[in-house]
């Protein structure tokens, strides 16, 4: 014990009397501690925080029925069960039926518009979402069809099936009664897409106006997770005993998998090549302290003091800054890495503990390996030669 103390304390006290050369080395091994530790966070946190931003670009998985007919809220629950719960952003399940506004032909969408702003944050609606019974989100291309703008009336009508169960033609449709809703429209919905030719209801105002219960054409689901996980999701739900099949949207789930190998790859190359010149850095510095000591060690190796006990001493040293410069770099990394996450991704992430040892052992062995030539280059000092002067 007391001789580990006193090497300590040698190695310490040597440290102190060259502050000047080994701040430069602490400062470098600091550094790439710091970028180490905040990419590695990153790193970890990317693929949550790159899902919680593509989530912005609508549903990742789509539920239809297997074999025809229309998806029950029953088995919508049901294929859910395979997903965990605290992984499902949204579910929007859309039952579409044909009506006329002003003997013109349209589409109208009954679903549970609550779930719909989870699953199409991007729709971007001039006013406001329907919220009560009685109101309507209308379509951009509809609207300027009609000169429609938030707080009007617009009228649906609904074209009651004949006695065949057949709906009507377009030649008897004069003589074909209908049912008609007024409804309040709150919102004009911008997406850019085909959502614009339709209009948007609550699932009971479309039992409402069509006089019955009618099942889903699709199911659009917003799930948090990778495109492993999303198509392991799929393939449980398609191997259970439901009248319905998933299949995954893969303009949004290949677009996040190729952002992310991307962004995971640069933070690779940028860690690499800070590690590497922090190597740089911390074995120049050494290379000059040793220089520095050459009468010091021909000396000590003149009064009989061995190699190991010389490696032994510089090797300490190294790996004593290694440590103090890892353990500031974990804490200054996650400092980073708060910023670059809240400035890029517009959130915060968590420390994670486990990264201060592992950040640590990391700097230790770069400094470690950067003491190499260094020290090869102290043991290789020849005493006569040194005590001659030369």
């Amino acid at each position: 014990m007391k001789k580990q103390k006193m090497f300590l304390k040698m190695i310490t006290a040597s440290l102190i009397r060259r502050r000047s050369r080994m701040l430069v080395a602490l400062l470098a091994i600091a550094v790439g501690a710091t970028i180490l530790s905040g990419l590695v966070t990153i790193y970890y946190d990317v693929p949550r925080q790159m899902g919680e931003q593509f989530r912005n670009y609508g549903a990742n998985m789509i539920l239809t029925p297997a074999e025809g007919g229309a998806l029950s809220q029953a088995d919508i629950d049901e294929g859910l069960t395979c997903i965990p719960e605290d992984n499902v952003v949204g579910c929007a399940p859309y039952r579409y039926e044909s009506v006329t506004i002003v003997e013109r032909p349209y589409m109208a969408a009954g679903t549970n518009l609550s779930e719909v702003q989870k699953t199409s944050p991007y729709w971007n609606v001039d006013g406001a979402w329907p919220s009560v019974s009685g109101e309507i989100l209308v379509g951009k291309n509809v609207a300027s069809t009609f000169a429609l703008k938030p707080g009007d009336s617009m009228t649906l009508s609904y074209a009651i099936l004949s006695p065949d169960g057949k709906p009507a033609t377009a030649d008897e449709t004069r003589d074909v009664p209908t049912r008609d809703m007024t409804f309040r429209v709150t919102g004009i919905l911008d997406t850019g897409g085909n959502e614009e030719d339709y209009v948007f209801l609550s699932v009971e105002d479309m039992t409402a106006l069509t006089g019955e219960e009618g099942g889903f054409d699709v199911a659009e689901l917003s799930v948090s997770a990778s495109s492993e996980e999303l198509q392991g999701y799929a393939d449980a739900i398609n191997s259970k005993s439901i009248p319905l099949s998933s299949r995954l949207v893969k303009r949004v789930t290949q677009s996040e998998n190729t952002v992310l190998s991307k962004l995971q790859a640069l933070v690779f190359l940028v860690t690499a090549i800070v590690l590497l010149l922090t190597m740089i850095c911390v074995a120049t510095t050494m290379m000059a302290v040793v220089t520095e000591r050459r009468k010091e060690v021909g000396l000590r190796k003149a009064l009989g003091a061995s190699d190991g006990s010389i490696i032994m001493e510089f090797m300490g040293e190294g790996l004593l800054l290694g440590g103090v410069g890892g353990l500031l770099g974990s804490f200054l990394g996650f400092a980073f890495a708060q910023a670059v996450s809240v400035n890029v991704f517009n959130s915060s992430i968590t420390f994670h503990f486990l990264l201060v040892p592992l950040t640590m052992l990391v700097s230790i062995l770069v400094t470690g390996l950067s003491c190499i030539l260094p020290v090869r280059s102290a043991i290789d000092i020849d005493p006569a030669l040194v005590l001659k002067g030369e």
